[in-house]
């Protein structure tokens, strides 16, 4: 295996890894205020889910645009696998020497249906927006100013995963309506931020694989 395929099972594996944590740690919501100047009130499944639009990105970049729907779609199969397993841990019963009862375990890792259908409905719109928009964008300007389709197919498609989510959730009254705004507010403003932090991380990465990595052409479909 040379060292173009592994390191895209490397960035396949941080994908799938980021992705199918997020749905595990969703339930916990923390505050954080940058600097003083804002205070957000985001799920902790929010801060490795930025990752997965980098890796897209990154992949998307270097390999193409069908290397990263294949990426999306291996990301769906092992979400939906991971919630499987949980879904049979949650049924069996504890013993009673079980340093966690069932009582804990459902309300740490018990998944609500309302709200992985809504992860799952959000992620594959928002993921395969992200990978065309990126597109777009590099044979709109021949494969020049990175930042443009970094920035532009992730805001896009953060705005569109974000909102999804929550009108679904909304629908599905695991969320009230009067927390909508708010949390369609901070998770897409996180999300901008990250975006926008993550652009020189992007370029450090390609500069670092220069001559190493023949970049995917911006004509390929």
């Amino acid at each position: 295996m040379n060292f173009k395929d592994r390191l895209y099972l490397i960035l396949a594996g941080i994908f799938i890894a980021s992705l199918v944590s997020c749905n595990l740690v969703f339930q916990k919501f923390f505050t954080w205020t940058p600097f003083g100047i804002y205070t957000f009130e985001i799920s902790v499944g929010i801060l490795p889910y930025p990752i997965t639009f980098l890796v897209t990105d990154l992949i998307s970049e270097l390999y193409g645009k069908k290397k990263a729907d294949h990426v999306v779609i291996a990301g769906l199969f092992a979400s939906v696998f991971v919630m499987g397993i949980i879904l049979i841990a949650d049924a069996v019963p504890s013993t009673m020497w079980s340093p966690i009862n069932d009582d804990i375990f459902h309300k740490v890792f018990g998944l609500q249906g309302a709200a992985v259908f809504a992860s799952m409905v959000a992620y594959l719109t928002a993921q395969f927006i992200d990978v065309r928009i990126f597109h777009f964008w590099k044979r709109l300007t021949k494969g020049k100013h990175l930042w443009l389709r970094n920035n532009g197919s992730t805001i896009v498609s953060q705005l569109v995963d974000t909102a999804a989510v929550l009108i679904l959730l909304c629908f599905a009254g695991a969320i009230e309506w009067n927390r909508f705004w708010p949390l369609l507010e901070n998770g897409f403003l996180f999300k901008v931020i990250v975006a926008f932090l993550d652009t020189p991380v992007i370029y450090g990465v390609i500069y670092l694989l220069k001559g190493k990595i023949a970049i995917a052409h911006y004509e390929e479909d």
